[in-house]
C-alpha cells in the first residue's frame, strides 16, 4: 500500500479546477476578541453539495477508465459524500449507488437523489454498510469509493488546505474536523508541505473519540457507533490510509461535546451569519474551548460542511445555551 503525498493533492487540485470551487476564507473581530487569535475560516460548507466532500469524490471518479464509468460507482455515506459521490458522477456521466443509514437527516438524502444517483438505506446500529457496499459492488459491476480511506480521496480533500494556506500563508494552528480522517490526512499532506511548523489538530465529538484513542494506542482503534448530533462523525474506525498519515503528521485530536458544537452553530450563526451543521462546527468548537492556549497566534480552522435539516437546525439552536 503506497500512501499519497503533496504531489497527489496538487494533481487534484489540477483535477478539481473549474469543477470544485475555491471557497472564501472569512474572519470575525468577535471570534479574535474572545481568543486572543487571529482566526482564519476555511468555509467549506459553501462548496458543491454544502461540503469538502466534493473534491474527494470529483478526484477519485475522474481517474476511473472508461469501463468503470460505464458500470458507475458504488458509496456508502451518512450525507456528505453521498452527495458528492452523486453529483460528481453526473458531471461525469456515470450512474451512482449510495447505501445511506435511514436516521440520515433528509435534506442529505433527498440532495443525493436530486443530484441523480439511486439510494439504499439501512440501519447504522444493526446493518454493516461497508458489507452493503461491497455485495452491491460485486453484483452490479461497479466500482467501491468508501467516503474515507482512499488515496484519491483523501488526496482531493487536501486541497481545501492548499488553498487555505496559499491564501494566508503560514499558520500556528489549525483545526480540523475528523471523522474517517480523510479531510484530516489530506489537510496533513498540505500543511507539511507549505506550513511545517504548524500545529495541527484534529478534533472529534466526545462521544466518538477512536481517533484520539487511536493515536494514543499507535494502532486503529474501532468503537460502536457513537450516539452525537455530528452525524458526519459518526464513523467508528480510522482508514488504512488515513491512520498512518495522522498518526506521523498530526500533532494531537481534541474531542468537543455536543453542548460546544451547539454553541459553535450558535455562533456562527449569530456573529458570522453562517448555516452550519453539527459536524462542521467541530474545529471551532475545539477552538473556543482552548481559549488562551493560542493567544496572539495565527490559527485556521476548517468549516467541513453546511447540510443539516432545517427543523434539526433549529431545534438545535433553540436549546439553552
Amino acid at each position: 500500500m503506497q500512501l499519497p503525498t503533496y504531489q497527489d493533492v496538487t494533481a487534484a487540485a489540477q483535477r478539481l479546477e473549474g469543477f470544485a470551487h475555491a471557497t472564501p476564507v472569512l474572519t470575525s473581530r468577535t471570534l479574535n476578541a474572545e481568543t486572543g487569535a487571529e482566526v482564519f475560516i476555511k468555509c467549506e460548507h459553501l462548496q458543491r453539495t454544502g461540503s469538502f466532500k466534493f473534491r474527494g469524490a470529483f478526484n477519485a471518479l475522474s481517474q476511473f477508465d472508461a469501463q468503470q464509468r460505464k458500470a458507475g460507482v458504488v458509496a456508502f455515506s451518512s450525507g456528505n459524500h453521498a452527495q458528492g459521490i452523486a453529483l460528481a458522477a453526473r458531471l461525469l456521466g456515470m450512474p451512482a449507488t449510495i447505501v445511506m443509514p435511514t436516521d440520515a437527516p433528509a435534506a442529505k438524502v433527498a440532495a443525493t437523489r436530486e443530484y441523480g444517483a439511486s439510494v439504499v438505506l439501512y440501519d447504522r446500529f444493526t446493518e454493516d454498510r461497508e458489507q452493503i457496499g461491497r455485495t452491491l459492488a460485486i453484483e452490479q459491476g461497479m466500482t467501491l469509493i468508501p467516503p474515507y480511506d482512499h488515496p484519491h480521496i483523501l488526496a482531493g480533500q487536501g486541497t481545501a488546505a492548499k488553498e487555505l494556506l496559499e491564501f494566508t500563508g503560514p499558520l500556528d494552528a489549525l483545526f480540523v474536523g475528523l471523522g474517517g480522517g480523510g479531510m484530516l490526512s489530506g489537510t496533513a499532506l498540505s500543511t507539511r508541505a507549505l506550513a511545517p511548523d504548524c500545529q495541527l489538530f484534529g478534533v472529534e465529538p466526545e462521544a466518538g473519540n477512536d481517533g484520539q484513542r487511536s493515536l494514543r494506542a499507535g494502532s486503529i482503534v474501532h468503537i460502536d457507533t457513537p450516539a452525537t448530533i455530528a452525524d458526519g462523525a459518526q464513523t467508528q474506525h480510522l482508514g488504512n490510509y488515513t491512520f498512518p498519515i495522522i498518526r506521523d503528521q498530526v500533532n494531537d485530536i481534541f474531542t468537543v461535546s455536543d453542548a460546544q458544537l451547539v454553541q459553535a452553530m450558535r455562533f456562527f450563526m449569530q456573529r458570522m451569519k453562517m448555516v452550519v451543521e453539527p459536524t462542521g462546527c467541530l474545529g471551532l468548537a475545539a477552538l473556543r474551548q482552548l481559549g488562551e492556549r493560542f493567544k496572539g497566534q495565527r490559527v485556521g480552522v476548517i468549516v467541513t460542511g453546511g447540510n443539516v435539516d432545517i427543523q434539526r437546525y433549529a431545534a438545535l439552536l433553540s436549546e439553552a445555551p
